[in-house]
């Protein structure tokens, strides 16, 4: 799929790298390897490979790498302590190259941002708001449909794994609503990856109709008995149902929007690798003279 020409052409673009999900995919998917100290280290291996790879093919003039580390007492958490509960926690291993990823994204030069309180959609989020209220495109590199939320009229999110992008048009083309309704929808049909509940029955299709008549959610709750006379199949069925677990809907809704995440004065975008701690972080994961010489030829050094 194309990149948006707005993402293509503007060369200051800011990315945002969700990064949990390609520490993860690395976990799966390299040969265990290990650091100097003897621990496991492919996912954090995979993950600068990715890095590499993400430098080398966009040559970002800004970026940032977010990561969670609010580790179930995040706001989310304390609105909903089933927020999540579904998952298993990480293996002690990964928790050690989660670190390790963020040192060396660090030592690389490469903003790198978490929070004990809000996630890393937060800050991704309160970023991309922030880009594009002084006139700076987005691209957030992700393949999280959440994040979708987050991308304005000029900013793409780009699934790295697959390489395919959408802007604000295809993301409305795919869901049905527009971006900033994303998070009503996930309120209506929950999340299951998440653990966020919905309305049994109510699926992306329903959710998009009800959202393109009445605009978003609030406006839907307060006009639960006109959904019955809506033009579509099951519409008073899907009444009762708004009627039925409305509260269910509004507590999920706190779940699935922004909480903004307090930027730190005078934050520095741009790539500014500390040369000491590069080094130090090539030894503490084994890398060899090739893989350091193609870091350090792609860094501002």
């Amino acid at each position: 799929m194309a990149l948006p020409v707005s993402a293509r052409s503007n060369r200051q673009a800011l990315y945002l790298v969700d990064s949990s999900i390609y520490i993860f995919q690395a976990w799966h998917s390299y040969h265990q390897v290990y650091d100097a100290d003897g621990h496991p280290a492919n996912a954090a291996v995979g993950f600068t490979d990715f890095l590499y790879r993400l430098l080398s093919r966009r040559h970002p003039a800004q970026i940032v790498c977010a990561f969670d580390e609010s580790h179930g007492q995040s706001v989310r958490h304390k609105i909903d302590p089933e927020y999540k509960a579904n998952r298993p926690p990480a293996p002690a291993d990964l928790k050690h190259q989660f670190a390790l990823c963020k040192s060396f994204a660090t030592a690389a030069g490469i903003t790198s941002l978490a929070s004990n309180d809000v996630e890393a959609d937060d800050i991704i989020g309160t970023l991309a708001n922030q880009a594009r209220s002084r006139n700076t495109v987005s691209v957030i590199v992700s393949a999280d449909k959440d994040l979708c939320q987050f991308v304005g009229p000029d900013d793409a999110i780009w699934d790295y794994t697959r390489d395919t992008w959408l802007d604000a048009r295809l993301i409305e083309k795919r869901f049905g609503v527009r971006p900033h309704q994303i998070p009503d929808m996930l309120a209506l049909t929950g999340d299951k990856v998440d653990n966020i509940p919905g309305i049994p029955g109510v699926g992306i299709t329903t959710a998009a109709r009800l959202l393109v008549k009445w605009g978003n959610l609030d406006v839907l709750l307060d006009n639960i008995a006109k959904v019955a006379s809506m033009k579509f199949r099951g519409a008073k069925q899907v009444s009762a149902l708004l009627e039925s677990h409305a509260a269910t809907v509004r507590a999920s809704r706190r779940l699935t929007g922004l909480h903004p995440y307090p930027i730190p004065d005078n934050l520095s975008l741009s790539i500014t690798p500390d040369r000491t701690q590069l080094e130090s972080m090539f030894d503490q994961l084994a890398f060899n003279a090739a893989k350091r010489n193609q870091w350090l030829a792609i860094l501002p050094l």
